[in-house]
């Protein structure tokens, strides 16, 4: 007869018996600065907020077809620069931050998205709010493009 080990959770229903963990998971990405301690020359470190919002950032400057094999990544919003103005950039481009946003970075959600274009100043304004689905905390990014030419 086979003998089997329970821990002592199990000895009594296990129906009844809850065991619960919460793990706090701690976002950290490179500074893409790139600057380099003076102590030790190692690359500083973004951590939390501050890292999912160098990734969102990344995302929204990056094009369409600028990285190599990812055709999907990026939310070409400085080609929004150089198109025809006319009134559906606003929801076109809204679109295309939200769907960007889900696809590549999935520790937020978009809670409130603005976004307002120029045309007559070669303008643009992005203002997002979200929630870092880790610690549940709200944070706001504003960016504003503007074409040089």
């Amino acid at each position: 007869m086979a003998r089997y080990a329970y821990s002592r959770e199990d000895q009594g229903d296990l129906n009844t018996s809850t065991v619960q963990s919460a793990r706090n998971k701690k976002f950290i990405d490179i500074d893409l600065n790139f600057t380099a301690k003076s102590t030790s020359g190692d690359i500083f470190k973004k951590t939390d907020q501050a890292a999912v919002k160098q990734s969102i950032k990344n995302l929204l400057m990056t094009n369409k077809l600028e990285k190599p094999f990812h055709e999907k990544f990026g939310a070409d919003i400085t080609g929004m620069l150089f198109e025809l103005a006319d009134g559906e950039d606003d929801y076109f481009l809204k679109k295309e931050i939200i769907r960007i946003i889900h696809l590549f970075e999935p520790r937020v959600q978009v809670l409130g998205l603005t976004v307002q274009t120029d045309p007559d100043y070669h303008r643009l304004g992005v203002k997002l709010e979200f929630k870092i689905i880790n610690t549940q905390e709200v944070v706001g990014f504003t960016t504003n493009l503007r074409r040089l030419r």
